[in-house]
């Protein structure tokens, strides 16, 4: 064998043993678990707010993300996997699988993101001191809501009557929304309908009952499923001339018409730099549930036309992005 083969061959070997070493260190980091719907974008804030807070993955953590497929009833047999393999953290931004993962274990951390009150859901015990084994990040949903309704009636101020499009799979979050949302209604004048969707096909039924129930606008719930539909939502809307409000920015850049709410993907970064304060030994008991300070309105100016609706001036200074 000649020199140059045989430091070809040596240098073949040190490769592979470092890619052995490698993936035999991967096999020892801790585990982050993020459950929600599979969105590049919210994977990507999660793994930025890990390296934010000095965890990369493949260095000194390992990021997975178990998919549900938007399916509620599988969240408790992915938190049950989970468990069983003992990760490091639990981290969502769908309340229910916060609530499987509360239900599963009282000792692997749970950091969720979540637009009902975590109080309320006894996710934790306060949010300044929340105790047990769960943090996160709680939005203001009843006053979410009446922002919403308030610039749906400057677009809107000879609507009656409000339809609320609510995932009864989520029992939960659809009885807090239906909630919020009379409440809000009632001192701006406004009347509801309900309407229930947890599939595709239910969405389509939703839209062609709005005729029927004599509904000027629509009212989508958060939810993490309609995320998964919400270029559905969009064309829906679009098709039966309904004008409608989301709670997410994604909405609205998917043709919807208009959205009031905090970032998502900003959320999901500072879930991921709670899991990396507590893989650096911080305890959920004593890291209070963060509410964000800042919410934005977007405008999507060209479904607003294509509806025929002027947008008054007073909401177009108002909102954060015009999208034309």
């Amino acid at each position: 064998m000649n020199r140059r083969a045989f430091i070809t061959l040596l240098g073949g070997a040190a490769a592979t043993a470092w890619v052995a070493a490698a993936r035999a260190q991967q096999g020892v980091l801790p585990v982050v678990a993020y459950i929600d719907i599979a969105e590049p974008s919210r994977r990507l804030a999660l793994t930025r707010g890990l390296a934010e807070a000095g965890y990369v993955d493949g260095q000194n953590v390992a990021i997975e993300f178990p998919e549900s497929g938007a399916r509620y009833d599988r969240f408790p047999e992915l938190v049950s996997a989970l468990v069983r393999r003992n990760v490091a953290v639990i981290a969502t931004s769908v309340t229910p699988a916060a609530l499987a993962a509360k239900a599963a274990t009282s000792t692997i951390p749970i950091v969720f993101s979540t637009a009902a009150d975590p109080v309320g859901l006894g996710l934790v015990a306060s949010l300044s001191h929340p105790g047990g084994n769960a943090t996160g990040i709680s939005f203001f949903a009843a006053e979410l809501a009446a922002k919403r309704l308030g610039f749906l009636r400057d677009l809107l101020p000879k609507a009656a009557r409000v339809a609320v499009l609510v995932n009864p799979a989520d029992a939960v979050r659809a009885k807090s929304t239906v909630r919020d949302v009379e409440a809000a209604a009632r001192r701006v004048g406004l009347q509801i309908s309900v309407l229930d969707a947890s599939t595709s096909g239910e969405i389509d039924a939703a839209f062609a009952s709005l005729a029927n129930e004599r509904c000027d606008a629509l009212f989508v719930a958060p939810d993490v499923f309609f995320n998964s539909r919400r270029m559905q939502l969009a064309i829906m809307a679009a098709r039966h001339a309904i004008p409608a409000t989301f709670g997410a920015r994604e909405y609205v850049e998917a043709g919807g018409l208009m959205s009031y709410g905090t970032s998502i993907t900003e959320s999901v970064r500072q879930v991921g730099i709670y899991a990396g304060r507590i893989l650096k030994g911080a305890k959920p008991a004593d890291l209070p549930v963060l509410q964000p300070t800042k919410f934005e309105l977007v405008i999507n100016l060209q479904t607003a036309k294509a509806l025929g609706l002027p947008v008054p001036d007073a909401l177009l200074v108002a909102a954060d992005e015009v999208i034309e």
